[in-house]
């Protein structure tokens, strides 16, 4: 599951589905994009500028095809890679402030139990800066002004709670500078590297944000449960916070609220939506911009110096961009650009010239292929709410009466945004029509919405997804005897749920990581979101409550594996401390006692989700000829057991 602290053999054998495909309306789709095309890994990705400007850092795969950190210097060809990851390939890295460490996490098969690593450019000397086993390090904070430093939060000391400690880069030294107080689920720190306040999740599910003062907590704001309220920053004068808040209000602003006297200004809001992101110059900490996104992104420009410079990118591309980087000079920015029709395209920007030039895309071999176009639409559910989402309908053919793929998201807090999709473009490119929905307790829609899906799991939320496939339906997009739900995490849970409280609506399911019991699940979440629990019980439903038992028990698809007589395939890492493995296990178990058939991947080496494009692609392989057997669309063999480098293990059971 997804939180704001820190989004799936040959075996594969159904019971008595197999679908001949429409071979005249499968001709006229484009050529089949290849698994490894979009789900191998990226040719090169994540480029960051050096502080000082003058190297460029990016991710790429090494000659074993793992992932690893590069870095040339701008103007020669000196590419060379500086990290040694043996198995998962590193996915996320900073530069530090010294313009000399590259800084990076990696956690042990999916267990999620980061270690924060840097490389010195220097010597090539690898350092784990975090080695405390079975813990969880997360970068805190950086700045400008302290080049050998940055803050981190480790929960070493108590599994449940994350202290803040600062660490020196050039001798390793880490030194506590503030004690977790028992509930803490963030923190908020300033320029100066000072911890300043921390929140914490209050026992109805609101938020509380507290001050720090030499060692001292004091409750400056509290929000109810029905409240977004999240400090982003510290203002540059250190007298107020910069906050993401619908307090008096239905969608969430950028507000400046004054410390001393909570006096606040509005720096920028929309109706239509929740601020996202928020774009604070690095050096200065003031705010330039502030996105909102009800259908496509569109930014709102707050800093004047800066409203040239987003113009000017506006016209760059016609995809949505985000500045994902900036030298300490504030000349170049480094820009990507998302779109329907390509893949992430990468960009340097320089603000004197106003020009921007073409770095790289992340997979070029998608840049000559046709892909699918994604379109906002909205729906509206039976009780009148508006549900956001997105429709894809393969190229090529007649957009009626297809087969569909509704593909649910994780979290449930979260949101499906506009843009490239390697699962969305992989399913329209094998025939089908993809339809995403924010249904109710999805973010960036207001409160009003997002608490619409308060105690609604299996309920209402459910509904909306229902809502969407008889949409489709109506509107002539979707067959009503070929559709599929699909999705990781919470979109797991929904596959389950779907088969499990409305089978006729569905042909069959794709569940990766999707828990199936509730109870169970908040019963093995690891300890460190003990702070998040009350968010859980003031959403989904208390699981230790009495009177809520019930209510949990019937949202759970567990007790209902009797009605799950379509075929599910379901995936699952064997590391997964979110979802833990025994989700996936038991409802496997009550599907066979019920003399059901499902087909069950296990990856050994695996967590929330697949990692490792081996893994990434064995899944996908199977999942297409699943669809395909179940849909009729088309699908690229699976040769072998299965993929080379997979840790694939499978189950099946069939009808007796």
């Amino acid at each position: 599951m997804h939180h704001r602290l820190q989004s799936i053999a040959r075996a594969v054998t159904l019971a008595a589905i197999t679908i001949a495909p429409a071979a005249a309306t499968l001709a006229e789709l484009p050529p089949l994009i290849p698994r490894e095309t979009l789900f191998g890994n990226p040719e090169r990705t994540s480029p960051k500028l050096s502080p000082d400007g003058t190297k460029l850092a990016w991710i790429a795969p090494d000659k074993k095809n793992v992932l690893q950190v590069w870095v040339k210097t701008l103007g020669k060809d000196d590419d060379k890679v500086i990290t040694a990851d043996k198995k998962r390939g590193i996915r996320q890295y900073s530069w530090a402030e010294d313009n000399k460490t590259i800084l990076y996490a990696q956690d042990n098969d999916g267990d999620e139990n980061f270690h924060i690593y840097g490389v010195d450019l220097e010597t090539g000397t690898i350092r784990d800066y975090t080695p405390f086993i079975g813990a969880r390090a997360t970068p805190e904070a950086t700045d400008v002004s302290h080049p050998d430093e940055m803050l981190v939060t480790i929960n070493a000391r108590d599994r449940r709670l994350f202290d803040v400690y600062r660490l020196t880069l050039s001798t390793g030294a880490l030194v506590l500078e503030a004690k977790n107080p028992g509930d803490l689920a963030g923190w908020i720190t300033d320029k100066d590297l000072h911890v300043r306040g921390g929140q914490a999740s209050t026992p109805d599910g609101g938020t509380e944000i507290r001050i720090y003062d030499n060692g001292t907590w004091k409750t400056w704001l509290t929000a109810s449960a029905e409240d977004d309220v999240n400090v982003v920053d510290v203002t540059p004068d250190g007298k107020g916070f910069v906050i993401q808040s619908s307090l008096g209000r239905d969608t969430s602003a950028v507000v400046i609220r004054n410390i001393a006297d909570k006096s606040e200004k509005v720096v920028a809001s929309s109706p239509e939506s929740d601020a996202e992101e928020v774009q604070i110059n690095p050096n200065t900490h003031t705010i330039e911009a502030v996105s909102f996104a009800p259908g496509r992104k569109n930014w709102t420009v707050v800093d004047p110096s800066v409203k040239p410079d987003f113009e000017a990118l506006a016209k760059v591309n016609d995809g949505d961009f985000s500045i994902v980087n900036r030298d300490r000079a504030d000349k170049t920015w480094l820009v990507a650009y998302t779109s329907d029709h390509g893949p992430v395209r990468f960009y340097s920007y320089d603000r004197t010239a106003r020009k921007a030039t073409f770095l790289f895309t992340a997979r070029p071999k998608l840049e000559n292929v046709q892909l699918a176009s994604m379109k906002p639409v909205v729906i509206t559910a039976r009780d009148g709410l508006k549900l956001h989402s997105y429709l894809t309908l393969p190229a090529g053919v007649e957009p009626k009466n297809l087969p569909m793929v509704l593909f649910v998201h994780g979290g449930p807090w979260a949101r499906d945004t506009w843009g490239y999709s390697g699962m969305t473009q992989w399913l329209a490119n094998r025939g089908y029509a993809v339809l995403q929905v924010n249904f109710r307790s999805s973010t960036g829609f207001g409160k009003k919405f997002l608490h619409a899906g308060d105690k609604q799991w299996g309920l209402k939320m459910q509904d909306d997804l229902t809502d969407a496939v008889n949409w489709a339906v109506k509107q002539g997009y979707a067959d009503p005897k070929k559709v599929a739900i699909l999705g990781g995490s919470y979109g797991g849970y929904a596959t389950l749920a779907g088969l499990a409280f409305t089978p006729e609506v569905y042909a069959c399911s794709v569940d990766i990581v999707g828990p199936s019991n509730l109870k169970t699940l908040i019963g093995s979440i690891p300890p460190y979101w003990k702070p998040l629990r009350a968010i859980f019980d003031a959403r989904m439903g208390n699981v230790d409550d009495p009177k809520e038992a019930e209510l949990v028990k019937n949202a759970s698809p567990l007790f209902k594996a009797d009605r799950i007589t379509k075929p599910l395939l379901i995936g699952q890492g064997a590391n997964d401390p979110r979802v833990n493995h025994a989700e996936s296990e038991q409802i496997v178990s009550a599907i066979e006692k019920n003399n059901g058939s499902v087909t069950y991947v296990v990856y050994s080496d695996e967590g929330h989700g697949f990692a490792r494009p081996e893994n990434s692609i064995d899944f996908n392989a199977r999942a297409e000829q699943f669809l395909s057997q179940c849909l009729g669309g088309r699908f690229e063999p699976l040769n072998g057991e299965k993929i080379p480098g997979s840790t694939a293990s499978v189950k099946v059971v069939t009808k007796k």
